[in-house]
């Protein structure tokens, strides 16, 4: 007997004996929405949220559907984490150092002044031990973090007058959120925290006298550059600025395993598409900003220096008083030692000499 006639009749004589293939289970239908921090006319970080619910879907073949929902129109652009912790919507889309007054410790999900670049903090995450200590900070909140996606480094905002010196930012009623905050305090300004949407009207009608965003493309989205002319540079309190997806943790261990495994692939796959289009698309954003009228400023080397110093003060005190911060901020720490020299070697020196050459041309 052929051997394909032997199996068709093994088949046969089985399903005969009353024998069948175990069938697949099916994965149930979900629905879950998702609260993001962000209004849609910025594309491209509320485009984090699009990205990871339309592969979700594409994964799942449809069956694990999310729906977004744009900053304010179900949760508050900063009440994200507590509509995930309280199971008020199954995920958000957020930064972290929004929540920095309930615990400091929660920004370093996202950036700290002076801290890793985008690179580095992703890498610290992924595969130097940060998403482990992360994870454990977050489950005290009932949350299971996840990549959100990157900005990459930011500028350092729009001012309606010159920074001349360090003198120049006593009294300085400036928009900005978490530890730059706090470090702006104690250099003499008179921080703000506004969402995205109230930024441009603070700085119209002159309530606040500059604010920080994000970078040249969403800036010029939201028309800074037509009520403060000095566009600063570089964002030191934003040296790689990371978004983060939230899931309630009674929700997630809900999922089914391979939606998790699709959530997962996701997140990680919009972290890296938003850092790609913000690099695309941050140059001639810059270029169509200057030739609009922005003057392009550096920050006074006074301005950095002090700036740095008080960040080291803050980070000291925090870490004396703040379990939780200290461990993720040691952890944090020593891998920029070692990331900080390799960068220096190879990324930073190629990149200085060729614009330098370039510059000459």
């Amino acid at each position: 007997m052929q051997r394909r006639d032997f199996l068709k009749s093994a088949g046969v004589g089985a399903v005969a004996a009353g024998l069948s293939l175990p069938a697949r289970a099916e994965t149930p239908a979900i629905k879950w929405r998702m609260a993001s921090s962000f209004p849609k006319s910025l594309d491209t970080i509320y485009g984090g949220g699009e990205t990871l619910a339309k592969r979700v879907a594409e994964l799942t073949d449809g069956r694990f559907e999310i729906r977004v929902f744009a900053g304010g129109e179900i949760v508050p652009p900063f009440g994200v984490l507590d509509a995930v912790q309280q199971n008020t919507v199954e995920c958000g889309h957020t930064a972290s150092y929004y929540y920095y007054g309930k615990n400091k410790a929660l920004a370093l999900e996202t950036t700290l002044p002076f801290g890793l670049n985008t690179r580095q903090l992703t890498a610290w995450i992924l595969a130097g031990g940060g998403m482990e200590l992360l994870r454990e900070m977050f489950a005290e909140y009932g949350v299971v973090n996840f990549l959100g996606g990157s900005t990459g480094a930011q500028m350092g905002g729009w001012f309606r007058k010159e920074i001349k010196s360090l003198a120049d930012l006593n009294g300085l009623k400036i928009r900005i959120p978490g530890f730059g905050a706090e470090i702006f305090s104690r250099l003499g300004a008179v921080p703000q925290s506004l969402p995205g949407g109230e930024i441009y009207p603070a700085l119209e009608r002159g309530a606040i006298d500059a604010a920080e965003w994000t970078v040249p493309y969403d800036d010029e989205k939201l028309g800074f550059h037509k009520v403060a002319k000095y566009y600063y540079y570089p964002g030191w309190w934003e040296p790689g600025t990371h978004l983060v997806f939230y899931v309630n943790k009674d929700q997630w261990e809900a999922l089914p395993p391979s939606y998790r495994a699709a959530f997962e692939v996701a997140a990680n796959e919009a972290h890296l598409e938003m850092l790609a289009a913000y690099d695309a698309k941050n140059p001639p954003a810059l270029q169509r900003l200057i030739a609009s009228g922005a003057e392009l400023r550096r920050f006074p080397d006074d301005v950095l220096l002090k700036a740095y110093e008080v960040a080291q003060q803050v980070y000291g005190e925090e870490s004396a008083n703040n379990p939780t911060f200290r461990k993720l901020y040691e952890a944090m720490s020593e891998f920029q030692k070692g990331s900080d020299v390799w960068w220096g070697i190879a990324e930073s020196s190629i990149s200085n000499f060729g614009q330098a050459v370039r510059r000459m041309k």
